[in-house]
């Protein structure tokens, strides 16, 4: 450990993943980073974490600050392992959490399924009460009812309750009443309020996401509690934060009660620091694209911005579950290197099954049986059996040859290396849908960007996505199978609000408007203020959802504030008109406009590490060459490809493919006639062929 680091001087990220843990430490005075890597330790996650923390030559006493960002509340809607809940509705609308919408996805599907809830109808309970949609109660609370019906619904077993009143969005006085009593009358309950989570109209959606925050609350309040315990305990007595699906941080407290708020925690943090690499060289459109062990994420900058959604659906557009939050615009799938292959009805499947971190691939000697995408790396020769992990761990290939074989290759007539290079090739046609979905589902060329690549599979794979989708450009960045947890460390405190405001646009007060975003800002700044000495600034974005006259879906609208400064009309209808056009292919200026709802984002900004330069080389990478070895590419075959230490590269540097530049967490397959090129900081830019 470096004897230079003094207490209180660290900051420390942790990101736990489904089948790798990562860390990252920052020393601030000499802007020293480590970095560690283990596998998750999924019976205690903790454990791993501190593993991390250990191999990154840091200790949590030295540290004053703490990030985190996990998967737990996302793999508990996914996995279904939530806690038994019960829902409180206004009577008459028990079932509208079944009914959802009326769309059909799969309109011509005889054996469609619709979503399963996450509560079932037993522990969906009526309440006498009623607001209209203007907030004004027309039926009271009925106190005793609420009391007597959780009552009825402990003796079920039930470890949480969801609240979710008709029109709360208005006027929450009636969820607040039941929460309280509740809270007071059993305290051992965990209990959530849709009014906390969305403040948005659409009954079903706020049901849904009410019933997921309590569905993972308990589960993840353990947790949080438990590592806030351990750090107290191990001698850290700085500030623990954790990261949201926006990618803005917010304080334990908080995200133990706002447990959803987390569900794209860790993968949201690789899109900021993907944004920060973008700012850093120059770059207006990416595409984040992360590949770990376990699944593949991606999101998108465009402009310069990250982009955002305010709600996502979970578990799959056709039968998953609606959540209305303000989150990145993040799609994923379950393909990652622990991605299991198998035959199935006679055709290859590759996921969404993952071997994870415990037995993991077969070639991780851990009682693994079945062939996945790792494995496949190492036997088309892209991984090096001695040199994984930096050599901390060995890989078997003679065990990962025999999986493929026996499990791929003979029933499908196939040697071995065509069984894997077509297992590779399943997986990455999966994920170029899913970077399709965030692109050209949202009216966006992916050909146009380039493609930030990192997680410790996705250099293994992204020149491949890369061709399958016409992009021209990847950038490897520093420490990409670390980048996630570095990506927190440029995290920011934010604070979103939305509030429902139908209003036709030609008719919209400024003064109105501005009193309403004024009253947002300051909730938003009063939330921050427990961190306020963390912060440098703290800034105040705005937005709206907005859609044409007699539309059903609206879009939302990043408004500089400038145009409210100026009551420019004209300009936001503009920006409305050109948002709508990216994402439909359609605009019309004569067309009335109305609002939806406002949106605001209060940002505290905090100081940012900065990134040293290398020093800078000449064009010939010699000190990095570290040998050759068989490599196999689609439609070539086996060619002999010269394998380069990144850690030895410096600025300048030039690689032709094809080549394997190799580090601690990750390599880079360059495939043929693809170029790199070393940037000051250490980032790969690849170029890649046409033929």
């Amino acid at each position: 450990m470096d004897a230079k680091l003094v207490q209180g001087r660290l900051r420390l990220s942790a990101d736990v993943g489904g089948t790798f843990t990562d860390v990252a430490s920052f020393d601030e005075p000499t802007g020293k980073l480590m970095l560690g890597k283990t596998l998750t330790t999924h019976q205690r996650l903790v454990t791993g974490i501190e593993t991390g923390v250990e191999k990154a030559g840091a200790s949590f006493p030295q540290a004053q600050l703490f990030l985190h960002g996990t998967t737990v509340a996302i793999n508990t809607i996914l996995e279904r392992t939530g806690a038994p809940c019960a829902l409180l509705t206004t009577q008459g609308f028990r079932d509208i959490y079944e009914i959802g919408r009326v769309n059909r996805p799969e309109a011509y599907n005889l054996f469609f399924q619709k979503h399963k809830p996450l509560i079932d109808r037993d522990l969906r309970f009526d309440i006498r009460e009623r607001c209209d949609a203007q907030g004004r109660v027309l039926i009271p609370l009925d106190e005793q009812q609420v009391l007597d019906t959780v009552a009825e619904a402990v003796k079920k077993g039930v470890k949480a309750v969801a609240i979710l009143f008709l029109h709360s969005y208005r006027n929450p006085a009636h969820e607040k009443r039941a929460k309280a009593l509740v809270e007071q009358a059993f305290p051992d309950l965990f209990v959530t309020a849709s009014h906390e989570l969305s403040q948005e109209y659409r009954e079903y959606e706020r049901t849904s996401t009410t019933a997921a925050n309590a569905y993972v609350g308990p589960r993840v309040r353990t947790y949080l509690g438990e590592m806030d315990k351990h750090l107290t305990e191990t001698g850290f007595t700085g500030t623990f934060l954790v990261v949201q699906s926006t990618g803005g941080l917010f304080d334990i407290e908080e995200a133990q009660q706002s447990c959803i708020r987390m569900l794209e925690s860790g993968p949201a943090a690789g899109v900021i620091g993907s944004k920060m690499l973008c700012d850093q060289i120059g770059l207006k459109n990416a595409i984040a694209f992360d590949m770990g062990g376990t699944t593949a994420k991606a999101g998108v900058i465009y402009q310069g911005d990250v982009l955002m959604t305010g709600g996502q659906i979970v578990g799959g557009y056709a039968s998953g579950l609606p959540l209305q939050i303000p989150m990145i615009d993040i799609q994923e799938v379950g393909t990652g290197g622990g991605s299991i292959a198998r035959i199935e009805a006679g055709a290859l499947r590759v996921g969404p099954e993952s071997a994870g971190s415990s037995p993991g691939p077969v070639c991780y000697g851990l009682g693994g049986t079945e062939p996945t995408v790792t494995d496949c790396n190492l036997v088309l020769g892209r991984l090096a059996p001695d040199r994984f992990l930096g050599g901390e761990m060995k890989l078997d290939l003679k065990s990962a040859e025999r999986a493929i074989e026996n499990g791929i290759a003979e029933p499908l007539e196939l040697g071995t290396l065509e069984a894997a290079d077509g297992i590779l090739r399943v997986a990455v046609t999966k994920m170029s849908h899913m970077v399709r979905w965030v692109t050209t589902e949202r009216g966006l060329d992916a050909a146009d960007f380039a493609m930030v690549a990192y997680g410790g599979a996705g250099p293994l794979h992204a020149s491949m996505i890369a061709r399958e989708l016409r992009i021209g450009k990847l950038i490897i960045p520093f420490a990409p199978g670390h980048f996630s947890a570095y990506g927190m460390l440029f995290a920011d405190l934010r604070r979103d609000l939305v509030n429902t405001w139908f209003k036709p646009f030609a008719d919209v007060s400024f003064d109105e408007m501005e009193a309403l975003y004024q009253a947002m800002e300051k909730a938003g700044a009063e939330d921050l203020e427990r961190s306020r000495d963390m912060t440098v600034d703290t800034i105040s974005l705005r937005g709206a959802d907005m859609r044409y006259v007699g539309q059903e879906h609206a879009v939302t609208v990043d408004i500089p504030t400038e145009l409210f400064k100026s009551k420019d009309r004209d300009g936001i209808k503009k920006l409305f008109d050109a948002v709508h056009e990216t994402r439909y292919g359609y605009h019309n200026p004569q067309e009335k406009a109305e609002i939806v709802s406002l949106r605001s984002a209060t940002v505290g900004r905090m100081k940012k590490p900065e990134r040293e330069k290398l020093d800078h080389g000449g064009a010939a990478p010699n000190a990095a060459f570290s040998g050759n070895r068989p490599v196999y590419f689609s439609g070539v075959g086996m060619v002999d490809t010269p394998t380069y230490d990144r850690a030895k590269l410096v600025a300048g540097n030039r690689i032709n493919g094809p080549a394997l530049i190799e580090e601690h967490a990750s390599t880079t397959v360059v495939f043929p006639q693809d170029n790199v090129e070393v940037d000051a900081f250490g980032n790969l830019h690849i170029e890649i062929g046409r033929a």
